[in-house]
């Protein structure tokens, strides 16, 4: 089934999709957390049914996400910008149940137009407690001179006459480990504001559905946590909802010599697997080794004319050919919410491979939605 596929496309695999939920589910059930979907991580709405049964409701990181959470979830909606702007922030009002304001200046500039529009609207400040382990540093949001969140030293008291909740995100792809650090901090430095607030959230990054994870700490936080405080918890994973979810599915459209063997594919690390070059990492590719551990060791690169546009090496038991199919695992979170069309690549189709076992193309993309990001 999988060689009828007309590449490249990303294809999430409902059942895996479904254990995940479930183990983010029971998470919800033994620590009485809500946990809501980061967009920005994992935003493929036509498995909301199946998601929205499971997780409270999304987070959103500005008005089209909000949009899209508010259309297709149906749920919560917790919307966070580094910076709103006049225009956005009435129709975020509108649609959300929280905002999160980055700083005390924003908080005190829009809170009353937030409240004459949405007077239910809860609000919050994003907190930076100044510590994370994050392996990178493109991905930490605490890092010196960072732009997100207020600091201790900048946190304005009169603020909280107007808020209910306050956020906090410092882990990346982390353990419960990272997140008890994190608190630690937290707790030491904010813990004299949170008489009187409804909800800490405890932002994303937590790594709940990777194997080795543990489950049972995160729990034991959470829950002592709540106890401790009173109050409601948070957390909005993206990564973890759509980790070893899916594939992306490409197919070799030429291969040479340069030194080694190429293989030039019809998808892109750069337009289609931004990740692998910003973290960085190099994908899985199924039925590889490492360069030179099998007898066939092929560089993939990317069918777009950035000299960059290289997935990596890897090794095969037999030599590629035209047209064979080419299958990066993993590839469902963190990637088609990033693609973009340079070159006028063909951005990639996406499917569900279902319970069942069939395989439903949702979308596919063409030359009007390279023509129509441009005027």
């Amino acid at each position: 089934m999988i060689k009828s596929i007309k590449t490249p496309c990303y294809v999430c695999e409902e059942a895996l999709l479904e254990k995940n939920l479930e183990l983010l589910d029971y998470v919800q059930q033994r620590s009485g957390a809500k946990i809501i979907l980061a967009l920005k991580g994992f935003a493929m709405w036509s498995t909301f049914d199946l998601v929205k049964r499971y997780l409270h409701g999304c987070t959103a990181s500005g008005l089209h996400e909000a949009k899209l959470a508010y259309e297709k979830f149906g749920k919560e909606v917790h919307t966070y910008s580094p910076a709103f702007n006049d225009e956005d922030i009435q129709e975020i009002a509108k649609i959300s149940d929280h905002i999160v304001f980055n700083s005390p200046s924003q908080l005190m500039r829009f809170k009353d137009v937030v409240k004459s529009i949405n007077p239910n609207v809860s609000l919050s400040i994003r907190i930076n407690p100044e510590v994370s382990s994050s392996p990178v540093d493109i991905y930490n949001p605490c890092g010196i001179y960072s732009r997100l969140g207020t600091t201790l030293a900048n946190f304005d008291e009169s603020v909280l006459e107007h808020i209910e909740g306050l956020n906090f995100h410092a882990l990346c792809e982390q353990d419960a480990d990272a997140l008890e650090e994190v608190l630690e901090a937290f707790e030491e430095k904010f813990s004299k504001y949170f008489k009187g607030l409804k909800y800490i959230n405890f932002g994303g990054g937590h790594h709940i559905t990777r194997k080795g994870y543990d489950v049972e700490k995160l729990i034991s936080l959470i829950s002592d946590f709540r106890a401790k405080y009173d109050v409601e918890v948070y957390l909005e994973p993206g990564e973890a909802v759509g980790w070893q979810t899916g594939f992306l599915i490409s197919s070799v459209l030429d291969t040479f010599k340069n030194g080694m063997n190429v293989a030039i594919l019809d998808t892109s690390a750069e337009a289609h697997m931004p990740d692998t070059l910003a973290m960085p990492y190099r994908a899985m590719v199924r039925g590889s080794g490492e360069a030179g551990e099998k007898a066939h060791t092929y560089r993939f690169g990317g069918n777009t004319c950035l000299a960059g546009d290289i997935m990596g090496d890897y090794s095969f038991d037999e030599p590629l050919k035209v047209g064979d199919k080419v299958i990066f695992e993993d590839q469902i979170h963190y990637t088609f919410v990033k693609n973009t069309t340079f070159n006028g690549i063909r951005l990639p189709s996406l499917a569900i491979w279902r319970k069942n076992g069939t395989i439903d193309i949702i979308k596919d993309f063409g030359y009007e939605d390279y023509k129509n990001r441009l005027s």
